[in-house]
Formats: structure tokens, sequence, C-alpha cells
């Protein structure tokens, strides 16, 4: 059996780097996303399919990804549905050309990418997003969208496509659409003590990324912020620079940190939320029916990323637990009392509110939004 393995092992790489070496990367990511590789002919026949679909295309979209395909199990991206969508939807008149796995870079310079025009369209956090378009650091507000639904309400409402949207296009963004993953957690270094309430963060040495808002939160919350760049947060946990950090489980299992945690809560304060951008003034320049189509993908492929949420918090959570770590939903008192601690509602906040959404009632308009049930139903943790 053993031998079996390493055979087909052997002819998987030997089928990528073929078809990678011959210029056809994306045929090679699809048949390993579809488990072809072991077959000579299923590559043979995706490799086909992909040069035909290529050759066929008016426009060829390259979409980048700081994510591996195979993420989307616990880390719900779904690239290659929005791959397949794209095009379909454009009726072949659109390629897609996946570059995931960070091969293009991540985080803010994949939003930078998108911006310059070097690349048509990308994925990355929200976090990464606000730089260039303020607006949508709201959504860091502690409570104000930190459950599934409340941030897909937001998303998606007339009040955020009317005062955030216009400003992302002033940045030359088009906004394709909104992932969900889960809310951020607290997650502790093996060795601590769950942390239920806020006063259990008391001396708490919490890894912190360079958000103004979410240091604030930490501080309000009783815990000791702690900014560590986020390639060394898994060397800071293990060594005890940090004692518990706040991605969300889906994030933490993807990264690897399984090992070396011991209790994750449930606090859903903020939202651990991503985006596909793309280059406005690229999608400006295609002709209506293909705007039409890619606008089509990116709501057929939210639709997907809803649904997928409970499956992949399900799958990390299961592997996590397998790692010894412990899980803690809280009970409605405790979720008031971090609400009442560190929430949006708290007049620290103010400040915040004006500067990103320009007034008190603009911002009014968008925390209505956030609690008014929208077209999308997803599930909570």
């Amino acid at each position: 059996m053993k031998e079996i393995k390493n055979e087909i092992a052997s002819v998987e790489r030997r089928n990528f780097l073929k078809l990678a070496g011959t210029g056809c990367f994306t045929a090679a990511l699809v048949a390993g996303a579809g488990g072809m590789l072991w077959s000579d002919a299923a590559v043979a026949q995706t490799a086909a399919e992909e040069r035909e679909r290529e050759a066929a295309a008016d426009h060829i979209m390259t979409l980048a990804t700081a994510y591996v395909l195979g993420a989307s199990r616990s880390y719900p991206i779904l690239q290659l549905d929005l791959k397949e969508n794209i095009q379909n939807m454009t009726n072949g008149k659109v390629y897609v050309r996946l570059s995931p796995g960070g091969q293009l870079g991540a985080g803010g310079a994949l939003a930078q990418a998108v911006q310059s025009g070097t690349i048509q369209c990308a994925q990355h956090s929200l976090a990464n997003f606000a730089p260039f378009a303020s607006a949508v650091d709201l959504i860091n507000l502690p409570y104000f969208c930190g459950s599934n639904q409340r941030f897909t309400n937001l998303t998606t409402s007339d009040a955020w496509k009317a005062e955030v949207n216009p400003r992302i296009a002033a940045s030359g963004f088009k906004s394709l659409f909104y992932i969900v993953i889960d809310p951020r957690v607290v997650a502790v270094r093996q060795g601590g003590n769950a942390i239920i309430t806020p006063s259990d963060m008391a001396g708490v040495k919490f890894r912190v990324p360079g958000s103004a808002m979410l240091q604030q939160y930490y501080s309000m919350v009783g815990a000791n912020p702690t900014p560590v760049a986020w390639g060394e947060t898994p060397s800071a946990i293990r060594q005890g620079v940090a004692d518990a950090l706040d991605p969300s489980v889906g994030a933490l299992h993807v990264f690897g940190f399984g090992e070396i945690l011991s209790h994750v809560t449930f606090t859903q304060a903020v939202p651990d939320s991503q985006v596909y951008s793309v280059n406005l003034e690229w999608f400006e320049g295609l002709p209506g029916d293909v705007q039409e189509g890619i606008e089509f993908a990116g709501e057929i492929t939210q639709a997907q990323n809803l649904a997928k949420v409970p499956a992949a918090r399900a799958y990390a959570m299961s592997e996590l637990s397998a790692n010894g770590v412990e899980f803690h939903t809280l009970s409605d008192d405790q979720l008031a009392e971090w609400k009442s601690v560190g929430g949006y509602q708290n007049s620290e906040w103010d400040q915040f509110k004006l500067e990103l959404a320009g007034s008190m009632e603009t911002f009014d308009r968008l925390d209505e939004a956030a609690g008014t049930m929208g077209h999308y139903y997803v599930h909570d943790a």
C-alpha cells in the first residue's frame, strides 16, 4: 500500500511540474484541486480544456490570493469556484488565471497590485483594504458587525453601497463581494487558562495587528495589547512573548496554530473577513454583458461562501480538537458582559465613528443596516 501511495504521489508531482513547466500553471492547479494529477489522461484533458478556454476568451483576468486551493476546506474563500463562475457567467469571454498561495504577494501587496492594475482581481482582508478606503475599517468596531449575520447584512445593504462603495471606487477599486470566514476568537497558548469573561483577560499579553481599534478594544477588555507582525506570531506564542491571539478558527487551523493552543472562546467581537477586489478601470473598460457576468459570478460565489461557512468551521474545529484544543461558546449573559465593557456603544469609539463614517448620522444609518436582516442568511457560531 505504501509503495502504491508513493507511486501515485510521484505521478502527481511529475504531472504538476510538467503542466507548470509548459506554461499551463492554472491547468495544473485545476487538475490538482480535482484530484486528477494521478491520471495522465485526465491531466491531458484538463490542460486541453484550459488552453481552449484561454484561446477562446476575449479577456484574461489574473486572480491572486494568499491561500492554497485546498484552504477552502476550513477557510472558505472558494477561489476555484470564483474562477469557474466568472468563466461560465461570461459565456467564456473571460478566462481566469489563478495565482494562489501568495505567489504574487499577500494582504496589502495584493490590494496595491489591484489598484495599480498589475493584476485584475485579488482576495485580501478588509484590514488590508482600509488604507485605500478607510471607511471599510468600520468593521473593526467591536460588536458593530462581529457576528456573521450582522457583517453580511451590512456589506450587502443599500446604506453600505451608498456610503462606502463610492469611497472604494474613488481609490480605483470595485468590491466584487465580501467573504465571510467567521468572527475572530480569543485563542490561548498551551498552558494558559480558558478566557470566558473580560476579567479573565487581566495581565494577558494579547497579540494584536497594527489596527488601532483592535489595540484599544483589547485594552478596554483588560488585556495587555502586544503588537506582533503576523509572520512572527507563531514563535511569539510558542515562546510566551504573547499569551493569546484572535484570528478566526479557520485561520488558526490553516496557519497551523493547533499544536500550540489550549483554549478557544467565541467572543464574536470583530469579523475575520475578506474581500475580492477588482481594478475599477479594467472592469469599466469591459463590455456591459461581461461586466454583468462578472458581477453575477460574484453573487453566486458569495452564496456558495455563505453556505460553506458552518462546514468549514466544523472541519477546522475537528482538526484543532484533535490537537487537544478546547472550545467555549458564551452564554447570552457572558456575551453581554463583553459587549458592555468593549462594545461600540461606548463613548471611547465615537471618534472612530466620526473619522470613518464622516458623521454620526451616517454611522447610525450603517448601524441600522447591520441590524436589519438582508437578502442573505449565514450561520453564526
